[in-house]
């Protein structure tokens, strides 16, 4: 992985790393349940915008590549190993 925006998806896995240590503070200082869950899904909304990150510049880099490249057995193994990363999130 070469990503000229590595240091920003650093600085926003720090910040969510932040959050969820934050969010063991709150259960472990019993909050209200829908304060702790407010959390939870801003952490969650915070991962999915660091994956939709990584995604588009795997889309931009690693496939266009592939495609570009010509070589039909990188493109199966490029389009592959999409198709598997999709299916395991439907899980």
């Amino acid at each position: 992985m070469k990503r000229d925006d590595k240091p920003k998806l650093i600085n926003r896995l720090n910040r969510i790393e932040g959050q969820v240590r934050g969010i063991a503070r709150m259960v472990d200082d019993e909050r209200y349940c829908i304060d702790i869950l407010t959390q939870l899904q801003a952490a969650r909304a915070a991962l999915v915008r660091v994956e939709t990150e990584l995604l588009k510049g795997h889309l931009s880099h690693c496939i266009e590549s592939a495609i570009v490249g010509g070589d039909a057995g990188e493109q199966r193994q490029k389009a592959g190993e999409l198709i598997e990363l999709l299916q395991r999130a439907t899980r």
